[in-house]
């Protein structure tokens, strides 16, 4: 019995301990995790490696492209309809083998749109209904397929497209920083949330004091009776605070850590960022950055260019569109595949497919002139966006540098309505402070430490997104990569 309860007594202990640990975490320790662990920093890590295959598939259709194709076996039983000589059909019956192996090297031409490839074929046919086997086969053959007067994609895609994977890169960091800010976001959330719920549990243990004190006093005929219902009532709104506080850090909490991917049970503590680094922003070198940077810059360069292409290609598709496909080689046949080989006969093919629009009913200049308005509108968006972008990063910087100066007065601020409120608790002690001016003391002291908090946010919050919107760090003068 004696050891039963040792063991209970040695696991509550540890049971407690337990439930008691907390993580203490700084606002870059929450953001690292966040770029690490969070699902948005996931999600964005998996589509920059989408993008970059697909860049990989862009870059290999430019390279040789070796195939080898074929159909073996390709076997036959049935019977076929053949038209007889007098118009009726006779089903006759096929037992056969038709089998193809092809071997082809192609390369595209993107300075002409067109593309080149050599092959090699063979083919043989076995009919099993009079056990003969023949073979018949391409030796070599070089073949060109070359659009004439047509618009050219692969040009176009060749200027696009790394812009477009430039893009995504830029995209990949800017998300990166966008989880960074929500982080800081929540960071602070859960801060104001811990720091409220310091507030209401110092204000409940002082109240209950002061309304001990109130009591006594009351009983030497040194404060009114309304003035201790005052503080009775001080005592109850100071336990409701305590109570709705401790909830919204609850809340606050469970957020954080569900975002950043945290799953254990501590409960975080979090430790209050005052040291604020002093770097100097130049409003012309954070607008150079931006648009060196952001892919919104280079996504203004690929709109543009798409314009352009949309034109280009309006205007080629309503006139003459015509394909030539050529193919020169050898080709020969025989009962063995070695007479495929043996003196094989030229093979040539040339043929010109074109098209002509003669009559469209203005079809053709309607496409045109659409082309043509789209490319106008997408100049005058990306002007605007220019405008739009330059003024936020403006509107940031100036923003970020007035915040740096709240930031100081606060906590100036905070610091004197501390000491007021201890100075006013002593006072009110000696009977030399009504009640009022001492709740009005205690008022300043929680808005002066809230507002000192808050000013951090708004510091921080506008910190993380200067990086975003420059992609540029400040502080140690490099791109964010």
């Amino acid at each position: 019995m004696r050891t039963t309860l040792y063991w209970l007594f040695w696991l509550t202990l540890i049971g407690y301990k337990t439930a008691a640990q907390s993580q203490r975490l700084t606002l870059d320790e929450v953001v690292q995790l966040a770029r690490e662990q969070s699902i948005a920093g996931k999600q964005a890590a998996t589509l920059r490696k989408t993008n970059y295959w697909k860049y990989r598939t862009f870059l290999a259709d430019f390279k040789p492209q070796l195939s080898l194709e074929g159909s073996l076996p390709s076997f036959t039983r049935s019977f076929v309809q053949v038209i007889q000589p007098d118009g009726t059909i006779a089903f006759q019956p096929v037992s056969n083998n038709n089998s193809v192996l092809s071997l082809s090297l192609s390369q595209n031409i993107p300075l002409t749109g067109g593309s080149i490839y050599v092959q090699q074929q063979l083919q043989r046919f076995d009919n099993f209904l009079n056990r003969s086997t023949l073979y018949n086969g391409i030796p070599f053959a070089v073949g060109l397929s070359q659009p004439l007067f047509r618009f050219n994609q692969m040009k176009w895609d060749r200027r696009t497209e790394p812009l477009r994977y430039a893009e995504s890169n830029q995209q990949y960091i800017e998300t990166m920083e966008q989880v960074a800010l929500d982080a800081t976001s929540l960071y602070f959330d859960l801060l104001v949330a811990q720091v409220n719920l310091q507030i209401a549990e110092t204000n409940r243990v002082n109240n209950d004091t002061l309304y001990k004190i109130a009591e006594h006093k009351l009983e030497l005929g040194k404060i009114s009776r309304n003035d201790l219902l005052q503080l009775q009532l001080s005592v109850l709104n100071a336990q409701k605070d305590l109570t709705s506080a401790r909830q919204t850090a609850e809340v606050s909490s469970l957020k954080l850590k569900s975002y950043v991917g945290s799953r254990d049970n501590n409960r975080l503590e979090l430790a209050v960022p005052t040291q604020l680094s002093l770097f100097g922003i130049d409003i012309n070198q954070a607008l150079a950055e931006a648009f060196a940077n952001r892919s919104d810059a280079i996504a203004f360069q690929r709109r543009q260019l798409e314009a352009d292409r949309d034109v280009e290609k309006a205007r080629k598709e309503n006139g003459l569109n015509a394909m030539l496909n050529a193919d020169f080689g050898l080709s020969n046949r025989g009962v063995r595949p070695s007479d495929v080989y043996v003196r094989p006969q030229d093979r040539e093919f040339v043929e010109i497919r074109f098209t002509i629009p003669v009559m469209t009913w203005g079809r053709a200049q309607a496409r045109t002139e659409t082309a043509y308005a789209n490319q106008q509108l997408a100049v005058q968006t990306v002007e605007q966006a220019k405008r739009n972008f330059e003024q936020q990063i403006y509107t940031q910087v100036t923003l970020i540098q007035m915040l740096r100066q709240q930031v100081k007065l606060t906590a100036e601020a905070d610091q004197i309505a501390q000491n007021r409120y201890q100075i006013a608790q002593e006072r009110f002690k000696l009977s030399d402070l009504s009640v009022t001016d001492l709740g009005i003391a205690t008022q300043d002291k929680d808005r002066a430490r809230r507002d000192a908090i808050l000013a951090l946010r708004d510091y921080w919050q506008a910190y993380y997104t200067l990086r975003l919107l420059t992609l540029y760090d400040f502080e140690t003068n490099q791109k964010l990569k």
